[in-house]
């Protein structure tokens, strides 16, 4: 049986991902350190973890395996999950692979660089659109289809 993890902090896509996980019949965890409403629907289960670095990444860490689908914009708790043999997603439906997860890894260690390297540097990431909910939605209900499989 796969379940839908999803690293609720800062998630755009929460409402999104429930609709698609339910109407596959999926359990769905949302997973962070506070500041969720507890759901009124029995198949999605809103797990707080105790405040700490990376506590809600090491729950979803711990759980995912093969059939799982996993919600993240968090690289490094990507590459654990695609190790663990889960299927990963970002929020905007970019998907995480044993392909691409060693490129994405670096791309973030080097921007973090390049960012510790000049204080005064502005700006960050781009706006989440309308173009990107709807890639993740395209993207999660490949991958729960999948998955199922």
């Amino acid at each position: 049986m796969s379940a839908l993890y999803i690293d609720a902090d800062a998630c755009p896509v929460k409402a999104e991902a429930e609709r698609v996980a339910m109407r596959h019949g999926i359990k769905m965890y949302l997973v962070a350190n506070g500041g969720l409403r507890m759901s009124q629907n029995p198949m999605v289960e809103v797990v707080i973890v105790p405040d700490g670095p990376d506590v809600a990444d090491m729950w979803i860490a711990e759980r995912c395996g093969a059939g799982d689908v996993v919600v993240t914009g968090d690289i490094p708790l990507a590459a654990k999950c695609v190790e663990a043999g889960a299927r990963v997603l970002k929020h905007n439906g970019e998907a995480l692979t044993q392909a691409n997860i060693g490129n994405v890894l670096a791309t973030r260690d080097l921007m973090a660089d390049l960012r510790a390297a000049d204080p005064f540097r502005q700006g960050g990431g781009k706006a989440f659109s309308k173009a990107d909910r709807s890639r993740f939605l395209e993207s999660l209900e490949r991958e729960l289809r999948a998955a199922k499989k």
